[in-house]
């Protein structure tokens, strides 16, 4: 299983094409061989191509936004396929969508045609968690349940974060060997306490477990297991270096 960054842990450093070409470099002379792109400012796609070959750095998935999935959907695939990328990812389904069990059904009816288009092209779409999809919506059935029901694991990836599951009051163990056939992606993240309230953290310097995640990924097949810290209490440069170097200690 390959160890990437997703790269919206550096968003703040993504925001113009200068930025995006210096991050990468930073990224690379870390040891990262694959990143994530999300976060990024404007760029053309044939740049961004240019400036990842320019670090031998590989996209393994990104995140897009929701409108450019549904309404774009044919040059989203066209782009993806520049980059030699198998994982249109979204980040989060719009808050509209979030509510109850009729605004999943919509989701669902909206996101699906996009998701078979993408899957007759030879790529996939994921959908990646929070922790608001663990919320009860129809019964005993979470969301995560609802959209593993309602769409089918050819057309539809967990792009899952860990630490969400575990925030949402899930164990990320049994959600692998639950969902092992739409998990080609995932985010590590660690969760640590301060106040009373969860946070996030480097790998390894939280309070999960990380070891037998990462054996469980191994046994599911897992492609790549992306670095993520939405929130850095240091540079976040510095922040996926530590979780790299404590990753390889368990590898």
């Amino acid at each position: 299983m390959e160890i990437a960054a997703q790269l919206y842990t550096i968003r703040e450093f993504t925001k113009t094409p200068g930025d995006v070409r210096s991050a990468l470099k930073k990224i690379a002379e870390i040891g990262y061989k694959s990143v994530q792109v999300s976060g990024f400012g404007p760029i053309e796609p044939q740049l961004l191509k240019e400036y990842l070959d320019e670090n031998k750095l590989t996209v393994c998935a990104t995140h897009m936004p929701f409108d450019r999935i549904i309404n774009d959907t044919d040059k989203l695939i066209e782009e993806h396929k520049l980059w030699n990328c198998k994982y249109i990812g979204l980040g989060s389904m719009p808050g509209e969508y979030k509510k109850d069990k009729a605004s999943y059904d919509e989701f669902i009816k909206i996101i699906r045609p996009a998701a078979e288009k993408i899957r007759a092209a030879g790529l996939k779409f994921l959908y990646h968690n929070h922790r608001c999809e663990f919320a009860r919506i129809d019964g005993d059935m979470n969301g995560m349940e609802y959209l593993a029901q309602n769409l089918p694991a050819d057309i539809c990836g967990f792009l899952v974060d860990f630490y969400w599951v575990q925030a949402g009051g899930g164990m990320p163990v049994e959600f692998i060997e639950r969902y092992a056939d739409r998990l080609h992606i995932v985010h590590f993240k660690d969760m640590t306490v301060s106040d009373d309230a969860i946070e996030m953290a480097e790998i390894g310097r939280g309070n999960m477990d990380y070891k037998p995640i990462y054996d469980a990924c191994i046994r599911a097949g897992v492609e790549v297991a992306a670095v993520e810290q939405d929130k850095c209490r240091t540079d976040p440069f510095e922040c996926l270096k530590t979780s790299l170097d404590n990753i390889k200690k368990f590898m």
